[in-house]
């Protein structure tokens, strides 16, 4: 009998589009003969499913649904949400007093991967190389001096970034302290936590990592080639990059890189389909941060290296969901 899947799609953040494509590919992608997918939109004013193009708002007492033919229970969820809620550790947490089993990363972990200074703290001690970092809360006074110190510890250009946010919204790369106002305004719009973070040069790669037929199974490395400034939107979800699958590094640099996805995805004991970003800075991997919900539409990354690792989506999915319900 097959399982009833509830594929979370959408979420609270500007990143809801980019995660409806990604529950689109997964409600593809999954094998009809073992699992029945239902398309799940958690939006902020609405949770709602899908079914024959019209919607039936879900019971979030007990996590089911009515639709024509009956009420339905939901033996998984697949969670495609990229940010909050679904990537930060609150769905995982919702979910987890529900009872029902979900594919990524449990609440705690997700929490501490989606804040990037977090997980840099975190990681520092073993010793991972990383960017210098400063951290900046909303409302902090940013003024000369502030600005004279970040030339002096981070130097410019330099990245400023939102703390909790992806698909690299709020990003902006600056190479003076005129940059600094208009960089800040731009990432407090998507978070209140702001990381100014040193600007490695260098070959930029991701790394897809996951559990695998009950086994960590770290996937060939894809090199990022962007035609902007940075890996920016653009690049990620508009074309304006070249994503090479695998990446032209020497064996030395692969069996480098893949080694410290799969450790950093063991020491923080992330679960499901990860993505892990680096910057070859020096000849040595940098880490750069961990996407606990990469994305899975067409332009994603993931699909693309399970493709060069000889694995299906159909199989890679299918393999999340088992373990998640394991």
């Amino acid at each position: 009998m097959s399982k009833n899947v509830a594929v979370l799609m959408g979420g609270y953040s500007t990143e809801y589009e980019i995660s409806i494509q990604s529950g689109t590919t997964v409600m593809n992608a999954l094998d009809t003969q073992k699992y029945t997918p239902y398309a799940v939109h958690i939006l902020k004013d609405k949770w709602v499913c899908i079914y024959e193009n019209e919607e039936f708002y879900m019971d979030m007492g007990e996590f089911s649904v009515l639709l024509p033919f009956g009420k339905v229970y939901f033996d998984v969820c697949y969670n495609t949400i990229h940010g909050t809620p679904g990537e930060d550790g609150e769905i995982q947490a919702y979910l987890k007093i529900m009872g029902i089993p979900q594919t990524s990363c449990d609440f705690y972990q997700s929490a501490l991967t989606f804040n990037k200074r977090d997980t840099l703290s975190v990681l520092r001690p073993y010793g991972i190389d990383m960017a210098q970092s400063v951290y900046v809360n909303k409302g902090d006074v940013v003024d000369d001096a502030f600005a004279k110190a970040i030339k002096e510890r981070i130097q410019f250009p330099c990245f400023v970034k939102p703390n909790r946010a992806g698909s690299s919204f709020g990003i902006s790369k600056i190479y003076n302290e005129k940059g600094f106002v208009p960089a800040l305004e731009k990432a407090f719009a998507e978070d209140n936590e702001v990381l100014i973070e040193s600007f490695l040069s260098g070959t930029e790669v991701s790394v897809g990592v996951c559990t695998y037929q009950g086994k960590t199974k770290v996937l060939p490395v894809c090199e990022i080639v962007s035609e902007n400034d940075f890996f920016d939107y653009q690049a990620k979800y508009e074309g304006k990059s070249q994503e090479i699958v695998p990446a032209r590094l020497s064996d030395n640099q692969t069996q480098s890189v893949q080694s410290l996805t799969g450790a950093i995805y063991e020491v923080l004991k992330l679960k499901g389909i990860c993505r892990i970003d680096f910057i070859f800075h020096n000849g040595k991997p940098h880490f750069v941060e961990v996407n606990s919900n990469p994305g899975l539409s067409p332009e994603s990354i993931i699909p693309r290296q399970a493709k060069a690792a000889g694995i299906s989506l159909t199989d890679l999915l299918g393999s999340a969901i088992e373990s998640a319900m394991g």
